[in-house]
């Protein structure tokens, strides 16, 4: 793609003669408070793979939602092969061969495959023929390598079997032009491939695709151009042959980033945190099941596994939050079971929860008082010396707020959590010395440049000899930081690995739940 960067009436990503199959001009979209696209422009040509790239709060999800006609925004216009178009809905949008697969599904756990992908399509008679909308439903699938069972019903499938019912079902309702928003992101790496196999052959056959994502490996592996977004703007186009990891990621947060791994510089020494038998049933079954490791002084343990298989349990219980039902949990020698949060963070444990709003902060507290929480003395911490912590933690992870006062509830999710974890890594500096770090999805909502503080932190406190576990459903994440890895699948650890020259392709086999 990198011979077609001639413009077209002087706009990028146009070719001479051949006007872009969907192009945005000029958008504005505002909520209160908020304007999430800024004057934006996009092009998308026939048959191409073109990637938005953007953090959290970017724009490139509303930008999306303008492009299918959910929302309508206030200023610019939408063209269509060349011609000026509005979408009032996205039945709208459809009617014009524009569908979205949204990163949360829109299924019906008790309906089969084919009555979802026909449920609104009115083109429908009114008496269903069950063999004609099964030989459709199939020969889409087997057209763009979507293997699904019409008559399989939705809850029984897996996370990506359900992304494949989306997917056929927006085909099969006369998509020309895809929308993918975040499609990767509860995906095993093997469900990754295929799916990137398949918008290989829906372009080869002509469609072309909008892949939303803010993961820069998969947007280089898959795209041929890609749009970076920044505060609701535009801040680059480029073609992928002619780009790089981190001249994206400069785009992305306006300086350069270093997200390379990052791994012990020493060997790990005492064992801080022991988990030992741990088990939880739940009111449908066992949630975690007979789960044991160790993670030792100077060393990062993460745990990889697609979302739903007991992280955030487990998490919960070595907190203290949860309560086991069988099994010991030991921070630092001290022996923690059941004993609640409070006994696990005396015997110096520090939590980064998955739950920021709730679990890990107060919000109708201020940033400050959030701060005294988990501090010595509690509220009996001079409040002058928690305003200077606050305003600390705000300087240094670039936080958007009027300053420590700000009541925690009105920040948006990213600096919530920035907030949480100034808090929570802030206890290895010495000052408030933590022997464990339970840290489950960290950087979920942050920007590459946070990101790349929270990687240091982490380090850092495993330097200072601190025990790291790292939760997180980011493999790439669990892959650049760790010294091991484990897998959790349904509930159990099925897989262990050394993080440094781990196999992507058996950690994603783990994930599933076949034996690697």
């Amino acid at each position: 793609m990198g011979a077609e960067t001639a413009s077209f009436g002087g706009r990028p990503g146009e070719i001479p003669g051949v006007p872009p199959a969907l192009s945005a001009r000029k958008i504005v979209k505002r909520f209160p408070g908020v304007l999430a696209n800024d004057h934006v422009d996009v092009d998308l040509r026939r048959g191409e793979v073109h990637a938005l790239l953007g953090e959290n709060g970017a724009g490139k999800s509303t930008l999306a939602a303008v492009l299918c006609g959910l929302y309508v925004p206030e200023e610019g216009e939408l063209l269509l092969d060349g011609v000026s178009t509005v979408l009032h809905s996205p039945r709208d949008g459809l009617a014009r061969g524009i569908g979205m697969v949204h990163q949360h599904f829109r299924l019906i756990d008790r309906f089969t495959v084919a009555e979802n992908i026909v449920l609104g399509d009115r083109s429908q008679p009114l008496v269903l023929r069950k063999e004609n909308i099964d030989r459709a439903v199939a020969e889409i699938a087997e057209r763009y390598g979507l293997p699904i069972d019409p008559a399989a019903h939705v809850g029984d499938l897996s996370v990506g079997q359900r992304q494949r019912v989306e997917i056929v079902k927006t085909l099969y309702q006369g998509a020309e032009i895809l929308l993918l928003d975040e499609p990767t992101s509860v995906l095993t790496p093997q469900e990754a491939e295929a799916l990137f196999a398949t918008v290989r052959s829906m372009t080869a056959d002509g469609k072309s695709v909008v892949f939303i994502s803010h993961k820069l490996g998969e947007v280089l592996d898959i795209a041929d151009r890609v749009t970076v977004m920044r505060d609701g703007r535009v801040t680059g186009d480029v073609d992928t042959k002619s780009t790089t990891r981190e001249e994206l990621a400069r785009m992305m947060v306006g300086r350069d980033v270093d997200l390379s791994p990052r791994r012990a510089d020493a060997p790990s020494g005492a064992t801080r945190l022991q988990v030992s038998g741990v088990s939880l049933v739940g009111a449908r079954g066992p949630v975690v099941q007979d789960v044991s490791f160790e993670v030792r002084a100077g060393e990062i343990l993460g745990i990889a596994g697609v979302s739903g298989n007991g992280q955030r349990e487990l998490a919960e219980i070595i907190a203290g939050v949860e309560r086991l039902s069988s099994g010991e949990v030991v921070v630092d020698g001290v022996d923690v079971t059941g004993k609640g949060p409070r006994a696990a963070r005396a015997a110096g444990l520090a939590y980064v929860p998955e739950d920021r709003l709730g679990t890990g902060l107060a919000p109708g507290l201020s940033i400050a008082e959030n701060i005294m929480l988990t501090r010595p003395r509690g509220f009996f911490l001079k409040r002058s010396a928690a305003k200077a912590e606050a305003q600390e933690i705000i300087a240094k992870f670039e936080v958007k707020t009027t300053g420590p006062g700000a009541v925690t509830a009105g920040l948006s999710g990213g600096n919530a959590q920035k907030i949480l974890l100034g808090r929570e890594l802030g206890s290895t500096d010495g000052a408030h010395s933590a022997q464990v770090l339970l840290a489950a999805s960290p950087t979920r909502g942050l920007d590459v440049g946070a990101i790349e503080t929270v990687w240091a932190l982490l380090h850092s406190a495993r330097s200072k000899g601190a025990a790291v576990l790292l939760i997180s459903e980011d493999l790439e994440e669990v892959l650049a930081i760790s010294d091991r890895v484990l897998v959790i699948f349904d509930g159990r650890i099925v897989y262990e690995t050394p993080g440094l020259g781990a196999s992507r392709e058996r950690i994603g086999l783990a994930m599933a739940g076949v034996a690697p």
